[in-house]
């Protein structure tokens, strides 16, 4: 895998997907980003939204990853990835519904295979169609990294179960009109020594108790964010989401696969940086009249950025590769987190550092990244979290 700011591909079918995403990316989303004054402090809502959904839909690439019976293409993880690089590497606001990330068929993830018939028919296969839109609903307040010690519950009422608790960072759920709610079952995990158990549920948000509210604006500006508030919520029994009990399973059983499937994104917005820094060295004038690339210590700065976004790109397909043939990379994805986090920012503090006065000012593209790209190390997974796992995943080598 060579170095590029564009890169291309030698199989044909990707080169394919990558050429067409760039073409819709850069024309026909920019145009409706522009038309409509859309930028990352937006608050978007479902008509902004739903036109995106349908039009990607059409164009192939919302659940693109998805089998064919689904409509989509089958595609590898390598190919997802390349797809998702692209995305984040547009500079577009409303990338994120390109693909289903942002309450679409990305959103609900390999959960699909636990679905009854029922629940694909009622709930999922409207996601893939761009019709509905989901969230899921996992963390807490004071579970975040832990989240075993949860404390939204669930208990059996005849034909249903009521739930009952507080759930935050609901990605997309301004937009969503079902969550995927994992909940601890009332009574386990009470006693010394016992374990608690989980399910999953599949909650309509309009349902009687429950609410949904503006969650906290996180550090990038976006409004994507709700916190679902569960007060004895009726959910059906046929509203649960695999076998009672194996929620947490359920949930984290996708972990190794979207933690790896969040760094192309990562490294498309390091890209874009990169982009943008290297521009703005070139035009940049200094005293004398040279362009400030003429710099060493900037020629410097800029070479550390390019090896580290090689390293990372490079170690992330490979982890990605690895999956596509079947093996198990979960060490791998925790050090690909890990390293295309803390990589990523400091390209990006190296970018804000070169933009001088610009890149501390609000409405930059450079300064936005920035704060973006800070929650990475943050989000699915703290990067001393990817740290726990790699140390616990050597220790089982020797």
């Amino acid at each position: 895998m060579t170095f590029s700011l564009r890169p291309t591909y030698q199989d044909a079918r990707l080169a394919g997907f990558v050429d067409k995403l760039r073409t819709y990316l850069d024309g026909e989303l920019a145009d409706y980003e522009r038309e409509r004054g859309i930028t990352p402090a937006t608050r978007l809502t479902r008509a902004d939204l739903e036109p995106i959904w349908q039009r990607s839909r059409e164009l192939g690439f919302y659940g693109i990853h998805l089998p064919e019976e689904h409509g989509g293409q089958n595609l590898t993880y390598t190919e997802l990835a390349a797809l998702k690089e692209e995305i984040g590497a547009s500079g577009r606001v409303l990338g994120h519904s390109v693909l289903g990330d942002m309450g679409g068929p990305l959103r609900a993830g390999d959960i699909l295979r636990h679905a009854t018939d029922h629940q694909l028919n009622t709930y999922f296969l409207p996601v893939v169609r761009g019709e509905r839109a989901c969230c899921f609903s996992l963390t807490e307040t004071d579970a975040g990294s832990d989240v075993r010690s949860m404390r939204t519950t669930a208990v059996r009422d005849g034909d249903d179960y009521l739930l009952t608790g507080h759930k935050v960072f609901s990605s997309a759920g301004p937009f969503a009109d079902f969550a995927i709610v994992v909940a601890r079952m009332a009574g386990t995990g009470e006693q010394e020594g016992e374990k608690p158990k989980f399910s999953a549920f599949l909650v309509d948000l309009d349902s009687p108790g429950c609410r949904v509210e503006d969650g906290a604006t996180p550090m990038s500006g976006e409004h994507i964010e709700s916190d679902i508030i569960l007060d004895n919520c009726r959910v059906p029994a046929g509203n649960l989401l695999g076998e009672e009990g194996k929620g947490m399973r359920i949930a984290l059983g996708r972990v190794t696969v979207n933690r790896l499937l969040h760094c192309p994104t990562a490294l498309g917005v390091a890209r874009r940086a990169l982009d943008l820094t290297l521009d703005r060295t070139r035009t940049r004038k200094v005293s004398g009249g040279q362009p400030l690339l003429a710099l060493q210590a900037i020629q410097h700065k800029v070479a550390d950025m390019a090896t580290e976004f090689y390293a990372a790109r490079s170690m992330t397909y490979a982890a990605l590769a690895a999956l596509d043939r079947g093996e198990d990379a979960r060490t791998e994805a925790f050090m690909c987190k890990l390293f295309v986090a803390e990589s990523a920012f400091r390209i990006l503090d190296e970018a804000v550092q070169i933009h001088g006065k610009e890149g501390l000012t609000q409405g930059n593209e450079i300064e936005f990244l920035f704060r973006k790209i800070r929650m990475f190390r943050i989000l699915t997974g703290t990067s001393e979290i990817q740290r726990n796992g790699i140390a616990h995943g050597l220790a089982f080598l020797g």
